[in-house]
């Protein structure tokens, strides 16, 4: 929780914006800072359920400034309580849920999307059902896609607003049913974006979803190259910032648009069948430029024999367990989360933070001098 101070007369002090009057509300004065309103005390600290909700504002919302809580998935209105601080129990100020419920529009995008999976996973002869319940009865996947090998997708529409406990909540039941969940959104600033895998297509009528009309993944898919740092190499060297080049053998993640050369779109319907048989798998991979290792994935760096080859089943047991881990912090980290195309193994290093990806079916494993270096290469 965020609490908003503000300096009265030298002295920090929380407070709100009351948007029906158009002031200022300091709550750590006894008059509220505003005297000649004797009746404010009661208005303000009325049940929501006996107000409206959005009477009092955030104070850097309403200055526009950033605030944590907003980012964090919580409203900019702000109910009061009285915390605890000692033997006081002074006014505090908190942020209210979001309580978004899905439009009309949006729940017919939600329905068409829905069955166009089921659909689409049928057509591919996958066993396929909308409105599975986890084993715990804990949360219901949307859509649920069982691959010949045995591998679960539980695909989540989420075509409005989700707050990242809930994203964190639901990937956590799933995990725990070794159920994969896969999300689907809609707005580039959808919460459940780094948070859990993610694909984000175009925001299109029911109509249009529900007729074919193609579905473009337009984020959360990348492909893994793989690249000598040479000077006839199109691409710039990751370790000294273009400024050169190596001789070392680079790797990074990309767009199928700015992959070189450029690779086709990914459309909803190849994420579907890719995904249930094994040919896109969740892994973490190194995000460059954190700094340091992200400790909260606790994904562990798979070791092979030279020239052994990475199975299907072992990417997702080995994300299944990163996963697990992850899920036992009581909030979600940022994480980027990215699906991944066809592409080679990444390897990890502690110079590069984690981040969660979707990578296909790996060819080869690093060599042993790449292991130690945290990339990855053919051999």
């Amino acid at each position: 929780m965020e609490t908003h101070h503000r300096s009265y007369g030298g002295e920090m002090a929380n407070g709100v914006w009351h948007t029906r009057y158009g002031i200022e509300i300091n709550l750590s004065l006894p008059d509220l800072g505003h005297p000649g309103r004797p009746d404010l005390l009661g208005e303000i600290t009325a049940s929501v359920a006996d107000r409206e909700p959005q009477l009092l504002e955030c104070l850097a919302h309403h200055d526009g400034r950033d605030c944590l809580s907003e980012s964090g998935g919580k409203s900019p209105w702000m109910f009061i309580r009285r915390g605890r601080v000692g033997g006081r129990r002074p006014l505090v100020a908190s942020h209210l849920p979001v309580t978004h419920k899905a439009t009309p529009a949006e729940s017919e995008q939600h329905k068409a999307t829905k069955e166009r999976i089921v659909e689409t996973a049928s057509r591919y002869g996958l066993d396929a059902d909308a409105e599975v319940p986890t084993a715990n009865r804990r949360s219901i996947s949307d859509a649920l896609v069982t691959g010949p090998g045995g591998i679960r997708i539980g695909w989540e529409i989420q075509y409005h607003h989700l707050s990242p406990s809930s994203v964190h909540r639901r990937s956590v039941s799933a995990v725990q049913q070794d159920i994969t969940p896969l999300w689907v959104a809609k707005d580039r600033t959808a919460s459940l974006i780094d948070r859990a895998p993610w694909a984000r297509v175009d925001d299109m009528a029911w109509k249009d979803i529900a007729g074919g009309k193609e579905m473009v993944i337009r984020g959360g898919y990348r492909h893994l190259q793989v690249w000598k740092c040479v000077a006839s190499s199109d691409r710039h060297c990751l370790v000294i910032d273009g400024a050169g080049h190596c001789g070392a053998v680079h790797s990074d993640w990309f767009l199928p648009a700015l992959c070189l050369p450029e690779k086709k779109a990914v459309h909803l319907e190849d994420l579907v069948l890719s995904s249930a048989t094994g040919e896109s798998v969740p892994v973490y991979v190194p995000n460059r430029g954190s700094g340091r290792a992200d400790g909260t994935c606790g994904f562990p760096r798979p070791t092979a024999s030279a020239g052994g080859r990475w199975s299907v089943r072992r990417l997702l047991s080995l994300w299944h367990r990163g996963r697990r881990r992850a899920m036992r912090s009581p909030s979600p980290s940022r994480r980027s989360t990215e699906t991944a195309g066809r592409a080679r193994r990444a390897g990890s290093s502690a110079t590069h933070g984690l981040s969660e990806t979707w990578a296909s079916r790996p060819a080869d494993s690093p060599c042993r001098a790449c292991r130690r270096n945290g990339q990855a290469t053919p051999r």
